[in-house]
């Protein structure tokens, strides 16, 4: 079920907000739930041209992304870290979703991203 997916990531990664402790076996968890989340991320976007991409931008964009991806990467400080993961999910959106966007826009589901971009 699509909801229970999403539930299960929400719990794991919203934690992470009380992991502080790098070196911490709850925050080495938080790392690896958040991997898994960029590796499913990946996996749904793959399915763009195959499945209607209103489906596909919800459920990868609308609720993992920003949802959850988000979440993560909020509470994580400026620096290589944060960068390497921002980087990995630019990597996951399909090329074709921004060809016809004007310069400096983008798609309504990645402004809060892009906002972090920024930051």
């Amino acid at each position: 079920n699509k909801n229970d997916l999403i539930l299960h990531f929400f719990f794991l990664l919203s934690m992470s907000s009380i992991v502080e402790d790098k070196s911490s076996l709850c925050s080495k968890f938080q790392e690896r739930r958040f991997w898994s989340a960029v590796k499913l991320l990946s996996n749904v976007l793959l399915w763009d041209g195959i499945v209607q991409e209103d489906t596909v931008r919800d459920l990868g964009l609308s609720k993992l992304l920003n949802r959850y991806l988000l979440l993560k990467l909020l509470n994580t400080p400026p620096g290589p870290d944060n960068t390497e993961k921002c980087n990995k999910v630019v990597a996951c959106l399909p090329e074709r979703w921004f060809q016809d966007l004007k310069s400096g826009s983008t798609l309504p589901e990645l402004l809060n991203f892009c906002q972090h971009l920024l930051r």
